[in-house]
């Protein structure tokens, strides 16, 4: 077994811990639901045995993970990403479309259905936001200027300005946002112009 195959699988049982008291499931809940006695459990998780994967694919099964998640696999360099849907509290759910450090971010929004007559919060932070709307349609507040922008549209802005999207009272709304550091803007290269034919 390599090095780094030995450190991944050491470093599961800490893991399988954290899951677990951060879904608040007991050991005998947990053992009830996998068919793992609760003794193979606490070994698992207290680092004392390693897991096998018939013991792997029903943990991930119930903390609802794939095995590469559960196991916090390092990148096998395969170019597909694995989005891993975000829900918040307010029904919305954010899907990261890039995963490297730094740079500009790529996310994709789903908002739920606005109430027309809500009271915008409008916040700041250091950066750049490039939005362009998918399908539905998005309200945009930025410092004075309340935009809806329908789909095909775009808006970038300075996020030191004043901001706060939020779907209509007409549907939901999808959109995709480029986030970057301050100063860091999405560049749109357009192919030049065709000279005019003779």
């Amino acid at each position: 077994m390599d090095d780094a195959l030995g450190r991944t699988l050491d470093a599961v049982g800490p893991r399988l811990k954290q899951l677990r008291q951060r879904q608040d499931i007991t050991l005998a809940d947990l053992a009830e639901e996998t068919g793992i006695s609760t003794s193979t459990l606490s070994r698992l998780e207290a680092g004392l045995r390693r897991p096998t994967l018939e013991q792997l694919l029903p943990l991930a099964r119930a903390h609802g993970l794939t095995l590469d998640e559960l196991v916090d696999a390092p990148p096998t360099g395969n170019p597909r990403i694995n989005l891993r849907p975000i829900a918040c509290a307010d029904g919305s759910t954010i899907l990261p479309l890039t995963r490297r450090p730094g740079g500009i971010q790529a996310y994709k929004f789903v908002l739920p259905r606005g109430d027309d007559n809500a009271e915008p919060d409008l916040r700041t932070h250091e950066g750049h936001d490039w939005v362009y709307v998918l399908n539905g349609t998005l309200r945009l507040v930025l410092g004075d200027h309340d935009l809806v922008l329908e789909p095909g549209e775009a808006a970038e802005f300075d996020t030191r300005t004043p901001h706060w999207f939020g779907a209509t009272g007409a549907g939901p709304v999808e959109y995709l946002s480029l986030i970057g550091r301050q100063g860091e803007r999405a560049h749109i290269r357009a192919a030049p112009k065709s000279p005019p034919s003779a």
